[in-house]
């Protein structure tokens, strides 16, 4: 996959590789303190001004790394500011380029209503401690002199959650943020990431407990079409994990169970939205908390499946793997029983194999858990497939008119929709990552570069129903409600 932080990402591996070494070998207390030496040696700085502000940033990324906050200041938020990175943005977003001509009709100081700008010896200036970015001064410049530089982070945030302080640098309001990850790689600094539970995860392995990966629906076509399911339990296993179960079985689950309670709205005339995307779930209740009943009371797939787990072996610690971060706040945030003691992104899971000198390996695609329906929750208009599937295994003839939501713009349309009671469809699947969880912040691949080869996995498994599935494998007891 061709990206834009391809040198963040890297650095970004390094530390969280490097950290998840040290936690396997035990010597992670005595040599955290070597490992912003040990990634940038020096005495060349590598990719900012000098080596010192270089190891700052590694050393604060070695503490998302740990699950801590990088400056040791409280917060519960997965989606942290590595405060050291975030200083080379520009602190005013309306600046005067070069094509300022000092013109003598001054357009732009006199249609500034706060005093901002003021005429210099070759062009004008505005002062950003004045400026209220309001716009009016670009819209008035005849020479198009003055450029507006938005920050990418607050451009690519879907809910208004970033500002910044005094000295320009990112903050995050936590009763906005949606911890959907969008800001994340839209850093040209790599300035925001989010704490990890690799160093967690190894310590209940190393302890000698029964650790169970739940692999999400979005993996199959992300890693080629020779990297299976079982390719993926080999390869945990080895690194000690003590078995890998489909999240897909919990696609089955979550849908059977908003069937159920579909067809009961259905009847009653009520409109209902999905519960499987966190980010959904976290933009309804912060942005939207008169839409809560509204919104299904079904648990995730991952909560779902870790249930079913720990209904089997009450002791199992459940760790679930993709390409989502908002999955880190659904654990963190909304506190409900029996979900999934720990979420890792691919590249974490992968820097903890990375740790045991584990790689994935070709193999057979001879694993399924879950029905295709299943497979491809992670898609966008997955959920609704599964749940209009069972409705025709349950026997339930209806047809609903459903909102398929792709992206975090498409969901808030929605909701403003359904509060303003002019929704014309009778239920939202909303998923705040275009394309669905396929096109989560911590995808391998893009939904397109993944799109043949996932389909040409899935078209491998067998037909059977839902509802037949979850009989099967005993997971149609399990409860699924909030």
């Amino acid at each position: 996959m061709v990206t834009n932080d391809a040198a963040i990402l890297d650095v970004k591996h390094q530390v969280v590789q490097e950290v998840a070494r040290l936690a396997w070998e035990g010597k992670l207390d005595e040599e955290r303190d070597q490992i912003p030496y040990r990634i940038i040696p020096g005495p060349q700085a590598q990719f900012r001004c000098c080596v010192y502000k270089e190891r700052e940033i590694i050393r604060q990324r070695v503490r998302l790394a740990e699950g801590k906050c990088p400056t040791g200041v409280h917060s519960d938020n997965m989606v942290q500011v590595i405060q050291a990175a975030c200083e080379e943005c520009p602190i005013a977003s309306y600046i005067v380029t070069d094509n300022c001509r000092k013109c003598m009709g001054q357009a732009c100081q006199n249609s500034c209503q706060f005093g901002a700008i003021s005429m210099g010896p070759t062009r004008s200036y505005i002062d950003p401690a004045k400026c209220r970015e309001c716009g009016k001064c670009a819209a008035a410049c005849p020479y198009n002199a003055i450029a507006h530089l938005e920050r990418p982070c607050k451009k690519t945030c879907p809910v208004d959650a970033i500002t910044y302080d005094e000295y320009g640098i990112c903050k995050i309001d936590e009763s906005r943020c949606i911890r959907c990850g969008a800001c994340i790689h839209s850093c040209p600094f790599g300035a925001i990431g989010t704490k990890t539970a690799v160093v967690d995860v190894i310590r209940e392995i190393k302890a000698g407990k029964k650790v169970v990966a739940m692999l999400a629906p979005a993996t199959e076509g992300q890693f080629g079409e020779r990297i299976t399911m079982q390719s993926w339990r080999t390869a945990l296993k080895k690194t000690g994990f003590a078995d890998m179960i489909e999240v897909g079985l919990g696609g089955d689950m979550t849908a059977a169970s908003e069937a159920k309670e579909w067809a009961e709205a259905y009847k009653e005339g009520r409109k209902m939205t999905t519960s499987c995307c966190p980010a959904f779930v976290n933009m309804i209740k912060m942005h939207f908390p008169d839409l809560e009943k509204n919104m299904s009371a079904t648990v995730s797939p991952m909560c779902g499946v870790s249930r079913y787990l720990k209904q089997l072996d009450p002791y199992t610690v459940t760790v679930f793997v993709g390409p989502c971060i908002a999955k880190k706040s659904e654990i963190n945030l909304h506190d409900i029983e029996g979900n999934a003691d720990y979420v890792l992104t691919y590249g974490e899971v992968r820097s903890l194999m990375y740790g045991k000198g584990v790689e994935l390996e070709p193999e057979e695609n001879t694993v399924q858990q879950s029905s295709t329906y299943g497979k491809r929750f992670g898609n966008g208009g997955g959920v609704a497939a599964a749940v209009v599937r069972c409705f025709e295994e349950m026997g339930e003839d209806i047809q609903p008119e459903v909102m398929k939501c792709s992206g975090a713009a498409e969901c808030k349309k929605a909701l403003l929709l359904m509060k303003a009671g002019k929704l014309p469809a009778d239920f939202v699947e909303g998923m705040v990552c275009e394309g669905g969880c396929v096109g989560g912040p911590s995808k391998n691949m893009t939904v397109a570069e993944a799109k043949k080869t996932r389909d040409a996995m899935i078209a491998q498994a067998d037909s059977r129903g839902v509802l037949e599935n979850l009989k099967k494998l005993g997971a149609d007891a399990v409860p699924m409600h909030r």
